[in-house]
Formats: C-alpha cells, structure tokens, sequence
C-alpha cells in the first residue's frame, strides 16, 4: 500500500520529503517569523526634535488633541506605548543616553507627556486638512463665545469671525490647544476688526472691617467698571464688569486679604470653561 502510494506521487508529479526535509523546512518556516515584532494598530504618531535628535512616540488617533484640551487626562488612554522611537514605523527605539541628552534625567513617562504637548502630529495630508478643518472650527466659535463688537456690545456671528481669520491669514498651530489657539487668533483679529473680550459680571462681598477702603480700592482697579455699590450692615456688596482674566486675581486678592472670608458670585459668564479654566 505504501508502495503504491509513493507511485502515485511520482506519477502525478508531487514533491517528496522526507522526515528531515520536512523537519527542517518546519526549522526554516519557524526561523523567518518574527516573533519578536510589537505590532501597533490605529497609530497616530507625535513626533519631536531636540538636541539634534528625533524622538516618536505612538500614540491612539483622535486621543492627541483630546490630551492637549485636556478633555482627556489618563496617559493610558492616549499611548499605545511608554516606549521612545527614533523611528515608530520601524520600530527602532531611542537609546537612553540619548534620552537623557535630550530631556535629562525624567522618566519615559514624563518625557511622553514634553512629546505630547510640544511635538507635531504625523498626519497624512488628507487627515490633516480634516484635522485643521475641525480645529479652525473650534477656535472660531470659540472666539464667537469669548468676544463681541465693542461699538455694539454684541457677538460678532462666527461666519464673520472665519472670514476675518482667514482675511489676517490665521493659521491653527497643530502643537498648541483649542485654548492657547484661540488666544492667539483674538490677538490677531484686534488688529483687523474691532473686538474685544465679553465682560464678566461678578459681585464681590466682604465685611468693612476685612480690608475696608484700601481691599475694595484694589478690586475696584482691576475692574473694568462698578455696576453696583451697596453695603449690608457691615458687609460691602461690590457688583462688577470684570475681563475674564481677572477673575483668578480678585479672587485670591479677596481671599488673602479677608483670610477666606470674603465671597465671589458669578452673576454672567460668557465665557468657555475649559477644564476648569477661565480664558
């Protein structure tokens, strides 16, 4: 029966191994798959350049700009790995006197986060364009929330905004946040259209003798006008139209100068918070 068998592969043809030919291409099969290779998917990779050097980390699309509006805070949720590249695609890794050259003596953690905010995303040119486009989104309707027209006291409409944007060739800056963006094209926009910051309307309250004349002078300076003047027995109720960067002023002013006994009341906030941080 073997006999025949064996004829049969011969007359049809058929190569025949042996057991240690067979073994031995098993070997050969085994030998040349790499094992040994991390295999990244859905990869967004951030790239950065210092002291002569390029350092990559791989990082999950659409977490990057999450990070860096801080709407997403867990690192985890971001890299796909803690590990520096020189070369993510070719899995080539930095060497650690490198990375200490370049970053000094910070954990690879710590040197993923520089990365993060500081480095420049690798997109194709189509995915960039979708990216900008959403971005360039944001920024406008968050200048349309954060200003209006200083003649009319009202929002400008955020076609307005865009057209301006794009009139003082305002470019978005793919390594800095919606936030530090949209600082940056108000800035811009003040030299092309009249618009100014939306006002803060904020009522401020402490007892005379926790500072008296001299506390209410200082928050008075750093307002913008005094809308209201009462006092309550002994307590002083200022109510004021403040720029939203000097909220956090007046408040610790406020809190150092009566020890944590005077009270700030947001009565109107035009503004974006962002991660629990005014503008």
């Amino acid at each position: 029966m073997l006999v025949f068998f064996f004829i049969c592969l011969v007359l049809f043809g058929l190569p025949v191994y042996s057991h240690t030919e067979q073994s031995k291409q098993s070997s050969m099969s085994k030998i040349f798959t790499p094992t040994n290779q991390i295999r990244l998917t859905n990869v967004a990779i951030v790239r950065l350049k210092k002291a002569g050097k390029r350092f990559e980390i791989a990082c999950y699309k659409n977490k990057v700009l999450s990070w860096r509006n801080n709407s997403e805070k867990d690192i985890d949720e971001v890299l796909q790995t803690h590990t520096i590249f020189t070369n993510v695609s070719k899995g080539q890794t930095a060497k650690k006197d490198e990375l200490v050259k370049a970053f000094g003596a910070k954990d690879e953690t710590e040197i993923c986060k520089e990365i993060l905010s500081k480095g420049e995303l690798q997109v194709s040119e189509k995915e960039r364009h979708s990216v900008l486009d959403s971005q360039l989104n944001s920024i406008v309707n968050s200048v349309a929330a954060l200003c209006v027209n200083p003649e009319t006291r009202r929002p400008y409409p955020a076609s307005i905004i865009e057209k301006s944007l794009k009139d003082a060739h305002f470019s978005v800056k793919m390594n800095k946040n919606t936030k530090q963006n949209t600082l940056e094209a108000i800035k811009m926009l003040r030299d092309h259209m009249p618009i100014e910051r939306s006002r803060m309307k904020l009522r401020v309250s402490f007892a005379g003798k926790e500072g008296g004349g001299k506390l209410k002078d200082a928050v008075v300076k750093l307002a913008n006008a005094v809308e209201h003047e009462e006092w309550e027995e002994s307590t002083l109720h200022l109510t004021l139209l403040i720029d939203p960067g000097q909220y956090r002023v007046i408040d610790e002013l406020v809190r150092n100068e009566t020890k944590g006994k005077g009270l700030l009341e947001l009565l109107e906030l035009k503004e974006v918070v962002e991660s629990d941080e005014l503008f």
